[in-house]
């Protein structure tokens, strides 16, 4: 069934469209997100009717004519290179959020290598992921490319606006092309700022009270998460708890970081004693050696060794 028209659809030229991806592929290429053709990029036009990138093509290099258009099966309508062969994946999220008229997919280094360890991502850190963010799933795997592989983002798409595609990459959607790219790359950003953090020894959280302070100030801009509903309430906000329930299914087990202190417990570290300044401590007094001692044991030792008896 055809969808209808969102309030929220683009009414920009055509020709302004086509720009705005082209600008966004050469974010993503410069970004090192896209390595040779990696990647894709898709907006919806009307209810039938959705711009997206050629395949087999840098997108580093696109031009606005070698934009395609399909429709909401898939089939292509307009454009003189082949459609995206993973556009299906573009056109279930479009179906499942009918609000949503942009997809861009591609392969950020740092987060995909949470996809390909199956690494949940830590929550409760950063003050901008848990707004602009929040509970990041990762997908079961699939070979890209058919509906299998679109259909692993269903139990997801709804509840978050980037997933992680288990050892493949991400996929990240909004009203816009600019905002559907902003969480593919502040979720990366995120995954490296991860890893240096563990590199230096730790990750610190944030409190229970802390997180809580920035959901409230997230629902109060405007952005809805799953933690904030009415089923959610007795759930420990900074545990995974959105998307815990599907680790079994997709392989996911957290290995690399642990696992935030439960709801009420501190997780700020323990300062280190103070140091003394300015008071030196006296010098240890010197032992007293008995060296006619050493000499008589370590001279009735060889004597045993040797089978003698010491004068």
């Amino acid at each position: 069934m055809a969808l209808k028209p969102t309030p929220t659809m683009s009414t920009k030229p055509l020709s302004q469209l086509k720009e705005e991806i082209c600008d966004i592929g050469r974010r993503i290429y410069n970004k090192g997100f896209a390595a040779g053709n990696d990647g894709n990029i898709s907006f919806r036009l009307g209810p039938n009717e959705v711009l997206c990138t050629p395949t087999m093509i840098s997108k580093g290099f696109m031009k606005p004519s070698d934009l395609c258009i399909v429709d909401m099966e898939g089939n292509q309508i307009s454009g003189n290179r082949k459609r995206s062969s993973e556009i299906l994946l573009h056109l279930t999220i479009m179906k499942e959020r009918p609000e949503i008229n942009s997809v861009v997919h591609c392969h950020p280094p740092h987060a995909t290598a949470f996809a390909v360890a199956r690494e949940p991502i830590p929550q409760c850190v950063l003050p901008e992921v848990e707004v602009f963010l929040g509970d990041i799933p990762i997908t079961r795997y699939e070979t890209p490319g058919g509906q299998k592989f679109a259909d692993t983002v269903k139990p997801y798409v709804k509840n978050a606006n980037v997933l992680i595609l288990a050892n493949h990459g991400t996929v990240s959607f909004g009203e816009t092309v600019e905002k559907a790219y902003w969480w593919t790359e502040i979720l990366d950003a995120y995954c490296r700022i991860l890893m240096l953090a563990k590199d230096l020894g730790r990750v610190t959280y944030l409190s229970s009270q802390e997180t809580k302070e920035l959901l409230d100030l997230k629902q109060k801009w405007g952005y809805s998460d799953p933690r904030l509903e009415k089923n959610m309430e007795n759930c420990d906000i900074c545990a995974n708890d959105v998307f815990r329930s599907s680790w079994g299914n997709t392989g996911v087990n957290r290995k690399a970081f642990d696992a935030p202190p439960p709801m009420g417990v501190d997780s700020q570290p323990v300062a280190p004693a103070p140091v003394a300044q300015f008071a030196p401590a006296a010098p240890a007094a010197p032992a007293t050696v008995d060296y006619d001692t050493i000499v008589k044991a370590v001279t009735e030792q060889v004597c045993r060794e040797l089978g003698i008896t010491a004068a």
